[in-house]
């Protein structure tokens, strides 16, 4: 039960202390206000000393002191520390006498104190931050319940005073923590009176309008000049709608920042304050990164709306005319997976980057793990997407050929791939490609008719990429030159 105790008062002395604290009294300047009740307080109980007294972890300060020149003593020379204790007032009637009092300092010393009475200040959440008190260097007779009655009054007072301060500072802190808040997200808050056209702001001005917008941002009318002149009308035209029907203001509208160029703002509001005098309160927000956004992810899906047309416009050819050409259903379903596949493949890659363009060595690889004994090597180049869905069909073409009749139709058969690109700066430049067969288990000879893989090759490199397609069936294998107009920058 002891440790139970001591623990209780342990925690309430530390919420007393935090309280104190809060009120952020302590060693301030002394304040007409608290000196008047002190100098009150000595007249009407005739009493040579009236203080505000104010106890911290090791000292008495006093807010006010009518009597004495002293603004602290020691805690433990002090008498408030009772009145803390017991949650009550006291009153040491013969300071000398009393147990409680007769060794302290102020009273054996040349302070002399014989008389003390004193009721708590209590602050707002019940804690006891010190007290008011007053006292003599004669015995007295002890304070009526009237008098005690009046004392706590005068402490109350006392405390209302201490908690307008205490309010007035927390108000403040909440403003300044608000206006850095406002800073570093970019809002800016504002005011509008329309009978004076005065605009008032707070917060991130400068970083919306820029600096030494206060001197523009006056009135109204000036708050226009920073607006893009091909906003003005429309947004001046919402305002006056406003201020006339007293509704909500909503708009997004540019900005013409000095140091960063044209912005794009958001702007919300609406009226507070009585009818006749109501204020037109909001918010302005930079969106400027969100219309952005917004606008690239319009570009985009356009993009993506005219790569999905082109993509469906290249299955529906390629379905169309595999069917001329297919054998039986098995054949035309192989014929037509398979070129899937390499669409595939080039989606795969445009995926991986910015959908506009794709790495050569990206397609390469694609191609490389569905045929893994193709080996490849060149600079790596960014092809657009026609390009490269050109050459995704180009070379499933040829892999496929060399698989059922090629170089891949033996265990020791592989493909080389080689290409090169002419500097930059030289006429004529060319995008150059080989591919290689050797090693193949079948003898080479050239087809007896042109295939529609064949047809498709030659579509993709002639058509689609203006180039040239050269093969020539030697007796170590097949070899496919290419040469196209160098158009591609480097990955």
């Amino acid at each position: 039960m002891a440790d139970g105790g001591n623990d209780t008062a342990i925690a309430a002395e530390r919420l007393r202390l935090d309280t104190l604290r809060e009120y952020r009294i302590m060693d301030t300047a002394p304040e007409a206000a608290f000196d008047r009740v002190t100098r009150m307080v000595a007249e009407l109980f005739d009493m040579p000393i009236a203080l505000i007294s104010l106890v911290d972890d090791r000292r008495q300060w006093f807010k006010s002191a009518h009597g004495i020149e002293t603004r602290e003593t020691p805690r433990d020379f002090s008498f408030c520390p009772y009145v803390i204790a017991e949650d009550a007032p006291v009153m040491v009637i013969d300071a000398l006498a009393d147990p409680r009092s007769r060794d302290n300092p102020l009273v054996i010393g040349d302070f002399h104190i014989r008389f003390y009475a004193g009721v708590p200040l209590r602050a707002h959440n019940g804690a006891i931050l010190g007290s008011l008190c007053v006292l003599d260097r004669k015995e007295r007779a002890a304070l009526t319940e009237v008098d005690l009655a009046r004392l706590e009054d005068f402490a109350g007072i006392i405390m209302a005073e201490a908690d307008l301060r205490r309010i007035g500072a927390e108000r403040d802190d909440a403003r300044r923590t608000l206006e850095r808040a406002l800073d570093f997200s970019g809002i800016a808050t504002w005011q509008y009176d329309p009978k004076a056209d005065r605009l008032s702001t707070q917060g991130a001005g400068a970083e919306l309008w820029g600096s030494g917008f206060e001197a523009t941002l006056a009135t109204g009318n000036g708050f226009f000049d920073l607006v893009h002149p091909d906003d003005r009308a429309a947004l001046r035209t919402l305002l006056e709608e406003t201020v006339a029907n007293r509704t909500p203001y909503s708009a997004e509208y540019r900005v013409l920042n000095s140091e960063r160029g044209v912005r794009w703002n958001a702007v919300r509001g609406d009226w507070v304050g009585h009818s006749d005098e109501a204020m037109l309160t909001g918010v302005s927000i930079d969106i400027t990164e969100q219309k952005s956004r917004q606008e690239n992810a319009n570009l985009l899906m356009r993009e993506l709306h005219h790569r999905m047309r082109n993509l469906f416009a290249t299955v529906s050819a390629i379905i169309s005319l595999t069917r001329h050409a297919a054998r039986d259903v098995d054949d035309y379903v192989e014929r037509i997976s398979s070129r899937l596949d390499a669409l595939n493949r080039a989606q795969n890659v445009l995926l991986g980057s910015n959908f506009m363009t794709g790495s050569m060595h990206a397609l390469m690889r694609e191609v490389e793990a569905a045929f893994p004994r193709i080996r490849w090597s060149g600079p790596d180049l960014l092809l657009p997407e026609n390009a490269l869905v050109a050459m995704a069909l180009l070379f499933n073409e040829l892999a496929t050929n060399a698989v059922k009749h090629g170089a891949l139709t033996g265990e020791n058969g592989r493909v080389d791939v080689s290409w090169t690109q002419e500097e930059e700066g030289a006429d004529d430049r060319m995008f150059r490609l080989t591919w290689a067969e050797s090693g193949g288990a079948r003898e080479v000879v050239a087809p007896e008719h042109t295939s529609f893989g064949t047809l498709l090759m030659e579509r993709s490199v002639k058509n689609n990429l203006g180039g040239t397609v050269e093969r020539r069936w030697d007796p170590s294998g097949l070899i496919v030159e290419i040469a196209l107009p160098a158009r591609w920058r480097d990955a």
